[in-house]
């Protein structure tokens, strides 16, 4: 019986999430033998959406830490209800860009309201629905943020990008921690090396884990 597959994508800002699933989706989409569905968070729902533009907005600079990471997991339960579970149901196999350990890392712990009490939150919002497969781009945090810098001078930063570098150390702090925790789930691939190298390794991770449905 096939079994649906439940992938997601996760990495500190500036680990080239984007250019790597700009590669990655193309090859699946040729290779896979069942639906693909790509999705984000937080979004991927036109609800969900509306509360990515409420959250991510840096006009909002009054939003309280909780409220903020009740917002992630409001929006993550209408995305999964609307969008993620009907694609599992259907036997598709669905890849987010970003689940609950991003509200883990960002907000447990680089909001540092507590990783535990973000996990439970989320543990609601999800009726514990977990990835099969979680691809965590691993960049020290001065890194991707240089990267993000070095791109974005002209551009006004949303909320996240606005913080101090410490925040974005905690949150990196936070992925290695849920990769050493989880080791059958997250996989780590090194996102300091060339960005075809990061995108090769991130295929074979993915054609490894979707054997049973990649054909060449």
């Amino acid at each position: 019986m096939f079994v649906s597959r439940f992938l997601t994508f996760e990495g500190p800002d500036g680990a080239g999430k984007d250019s790597v699933l700009d590669v990655v989706v193309p090859q699946l989409q040729q290779h896979l033998t069942r639906e693909l569905v790509v999705t984000r968070e937080p979004g991927g729902d036109p609800i969900a959406e509306k509360i990515r533009e409420l959250i991510l907005d840096p006009a909002n600079t009054a939003m309280d830490d909780r409220t903020e990471a009740l917002l992630y997991a409001a929006s993550r339960h209408q995305h999964l209800q609307q969008v993620i579970e009907p694609a599992l149901v259907r036997g598709a196999i669905v890849l987010c860009d970003r689940f609950v350990d991003s509200s883990i890392a960002y907000q447990g712990a680089g909001r540092q309201i507590g990783e535990t009490a973000v996990a439970e939150i989320n543990e609601f919002a999800t009726s514990g629905r977990t990835p099969d497969l979680t691809v965590y781009l691993d960049v020290p945090a001065q890194v991707g943020l240089e990267r993000i810098r070095s791109k974005r001078k002209d551009i006004q930063y949303d909320r996240l990008d606005q913080e101090e570098d410490a925040f974005h150390e905690r949150v990196r702090a936070a992925y290695l921690r849920l990769a050493a925790a989880n080791p059958k789930r997250i996989v780590t691939v090194d996102a300091q090396q060339p960005l075809a190298a990061v995108c090769a390794d991130t295929l074979t991770v993915l054609k490894q884990h979707l054997a049973a449905y990649w054909q060449n």
